[in-house]
């Protein structure tokens, strides 16, 4: 079976897009259990405060660190390999980061974050996996729809926060521990996954553009710029989150809620963000998603009270959905199949260098500018300023540049 005609069967393409749904769902739900957590433990386990964020940090270090080997090995072996080494990992590295919480050891539970970058980094596959078996017309739609299954684990993964987090002696580890179990069950669901394995190339097969080529190629430029910036600032801004909230005289049941309704904006709007993009254009939602990102900074310093943290933080999933969403179909459709696993891993590399650099900014940002909470809460959110504008501009470069360009 040939590249060409993997993109014509939608009926496998919707099956595919059912178990990813699933897997995003149940396996994606960790990424909130840490997010939510990884801030507070490590608080707890650092000297410094200002290295709160760290685990969180290098939770996005671990992602941007596998990108590219991931993607390489699912293009040789194919998208299923590459899905259980994520769930391997994810497994793993909760179970350094517990032990770490065990013995109170910061450096052992910034090991377990490293190690479980690599379950976010296959997570971040899932979308790309949705459209290899899509047509051209169902493609936005199943990056869509497989987004959407977050919507669930924005459910689940707070919640057992609520559970778990002192449902031991040590605190935080019954979260851990829970982290450990969903990848061993969740890993079960690629047995389902029906994407064939790329055929290796022959000799005489096309062998694509350069990395350099490709990055360089206007069409892609703009989109991995506008994917970066939407999800680095979503990151910046969530990961002080909870901190911020306990910080201004709040419970952590109120940051978990928080959290939960974030994470419900991100990816609620995926049922219908692809049938946006189908009828209003990509880079419409695109620039959409930007001036909603603004709007989410301009609520959050307005005030600390919580509605504005939960309309902030609504805000600021809706943008990243239209943002990313949009980015990923762009990109999706600006590269061919066999330069995918290329492509794919240096997005995805730039995508989490930027997260990466946001992560750690975050925690610098909320804990160490001003003095207090609230001064940092503020620093945080005005530093999404010059990177919007940024994206922005380039969006609209692209635009502006001539058609036959």
């Amino acid at each position: 079976m040939t590249d060409a005609t993997l993109h014509i069967d939608d009926a496998r393409a919707r099956r595919n897009v059912w178990v990813l749904v699933l897997a995003q769902a149940f396996l994606g739900s960790q990424m909130a259990m840490m997010f939510v957590v990884g801030g507070w433990a490590g608080q707890s386990l650092a000297s410094n405060p200002c290295f709160a964020t760290l685990p969180i940090s290098l939770i996005v270090v671990g992602s941007m660190l596998a990108a590219s080997p991931l993607s390489m090995a699912m293009q040789r072996w194919g998208r299923r390999v590459g899905f259980f080494i994520g769930t391997g990992a994810g497994a793993i590295g909760a179970t350094v980061g517990a032990y770490g919480l065990y013995l109170n050891s910061f450096a052992l539970f910034l090991l377990g974050s490293l190690i479980s970058g690599v379950y976010m980094s296959a997570q971040g596959f899932y979308r790309f996996a949705a459209a290899d078996t899509a047509s051209d017309a169902f493609r936005p739609k199943a990056i869509s729809y497989v987004l959407a299954g977050g919507l669930a684990s924005a459910i689940i993964g707070p919640q057992l926060v609520k559970v778990t987090t002192q449902a031991m002696v040590v605190p935080f580890l019954g979260t851990y521990v829970a982290i450990i179990l969903l990848n061993l069950i969740g890993a079960l669901l690629f047995l389902f996954l029906d994407i064939p394995k790329p055929i290796p190339p022959s000799a005489d097969s096309p062998r694509g553009r350069t990395r350099w080529e490709l990055i360089t190629t206007p069409r892609i430029t703009v989109a991995v710029i506008c994917a970066t910036v939407s999800y680095a600032l979503m990151n910046l801004v969530m990961t002080s989150t909870p901190l911020a909230v306990v910080g201004c005289g709040f419970s952590e049941g109120n940051a978990a809620d928080i959290v939960t309704g974030h994470v419900l904006a991100m990816f609620a709007p995926s049922f219908f963000t692809g049938h946006l993009i189908a009828r209003f254009g990509v880079e419409r939602i695109m620039g959409l998603g930007l001036l909603i990102l603004a709007c989410a900074g301009a609520v959050a310093l307005q005030g600390i009270a919580l509605e504005n943290f939960f309309i902030a933080l609504i805000l600021l999933g809706l943008g990243w959905n239209f943002g990313f969403i949009g980015a990923t179909t762009m990109l999706a459709g600006a590269h061919e199949p066999h330069e995918r696993g290329r492509m794919q891993g240096l997005n995805d590399l730039i995508v989490f260098g930027g997260v990466t650099m946001a992560s750690l900014a975050s925690g610098g940002l909320m804990n160490c500018a001003g003095g207090t909470p609230e001064a940092g809460w503020m620093s945080v959110n005005l530093a999404m300023t010059p990177f919007l504008a940024l994206a922005g501009g380039a969006l609209i470069w692209l635009l502006l540049r001539p058609k036959e360009a």
